[in-house]
């Protein structure tokens, strides 16, 4: 029916309706659009819903080649969980960018995959802050600690480092049955915390580094991690080895090289922003300080795994521009 036509005979029943004292009620602009989007919506968070009750089993954990069947241990990647949050289904494990109760239920998942025949584990994390502070925990504190590292040696107690592109390192004692877990990004790196914590097993536990074992777990590579001057400096001031732990890195972007006409400058030759850039090895910076603190070389694995190589897997900050989940890194004693 022509359009016309059907304004006309809406003006007609509005002239009828008005006669009477009434009048139709309108729609406001734009309400059935707002309410089609609605119910696509709707759809959409259903089926993710749906999706998410699924994908536990999916959760995918990382381990050193460590044998010990007292020990827990582990690193999470994004994979499985309930989270919705970033467009797909994820195993977020801590941030300011979901709900507590999703990453609640998502650190339930974990520990489950983690170690599924272990009952009574708890799980403690502290408040990370770039420092080098370390906690020796015995119980689960009632608040939040404030630091970047936690060791223990208490049976049930699993210990856990929240991380995006910094560094999670897992320490162990397999003599003394202690552990450690530490979050080193470049500020804690700088300031020893890998160092320090082994340090304070010695001192608590006893501990003897030439027999501990440590893995170094997913985080930002090399390949990736363009520092500037403030870092550069820091490094080569607190260690004798600090220049060698960069290269410099040239602008390898394929669009670049196809058309570098287009990123030109007008300024003057020397002052361009373009030209190598220098990246900084985190991962090569705690194992030097693993083998500082007295661990041997092959008692030191790593994940070797970007983490912004590969943002289909690991969660990582850079690669999302800061709108990103939280993996983790957990080792413990398993409950007697």
């Amino acid at each position: 029916m022509p359009k016309k036509t059907i304004d006309k005979q809406l003006q007609e029943v509005d002239a009828w309706l008005a006669a009477g004292g009434f009048s139709r009620a309108k729609r406001p602009k734009g309400a059935l659009k707002r309410s089609r989007d609605q119910r696509t919506d709707d759809a959409r968070a259903a089926r993710a819903r749906k999706a998410a009750k699924t994908t536990g089993k999916g959760i995918e954990v990382i381990r050193a080649d460590w044998k010990w069947k007292w020990l827990a241990h582990g690193f999470s990647t994004r994979t499985g969980g309930t989270s919705t949050t970033f467009g797909r289904i994820d195993l977020n494990l801590g941030g300011s960018n979901d709900s507590p109760e999703t990453i609640a239920k998502n650190r339930r998942l974990f520990l489950r995959a983690l170690s599924p025949t272990t009952s009574g584990q708890r799980l403690t994390t502290v408040k990370q802050v770039h420092s080098a502070h370390v906690h020796v925990i015995n119980d689960v504190p009632d608040q939040p600690l404030t630091g970047d590292g936690m060791i223990t040696r208490v049976p049930g107690l699993l210990l856990g480092v929240q991380v995006a592109d910094c560094v999670p390192v897992l320490v162990v004692d397999p003599v003394n049955r202690a552990v450690g877990a530490f979050h080193a990004g470049w500020r804690g790196t700088v300031k020893r915390i890998v160092e320090k914590g082994i340090g304070m097993m010695r001192m608590a536990y006893g501990s003897d580094a030439a027999q501990m074992h440590a893995a170094i777990g997913p985080c930002v590579g090399q390949c990736c991690y363009a520092v500037g001057d403030e870092v550069i400096d820091a490094f080569k001031s607190q260690f004798v080895y600090g220049a060698e732990l960069f290269r410099e890195v040239y602008d390898d972007d394929p669009v670049k090289k196809k058309y570098p006409l287009l990123f030109l400058t007008a300024r003057a030759p020397g002052h361009s922003p373009i030209g190598p850039q220098t990246h900084l090895d985190l991962v090569e910076a705690n194992r030097r300080q693993l083998l500082d603190a007295g661990l041997t070389a092959e008692n030191i694995w790593s994940a070797d795994l970007c983490t912004s190589c590969h943002p289909e897997k690991l969660f990582s900050h850079r690669a999302e521009h800061g709108f990103t989940g939280r993996m983790i890194g957990v080792v413990g004693v398993r409950a007697v």
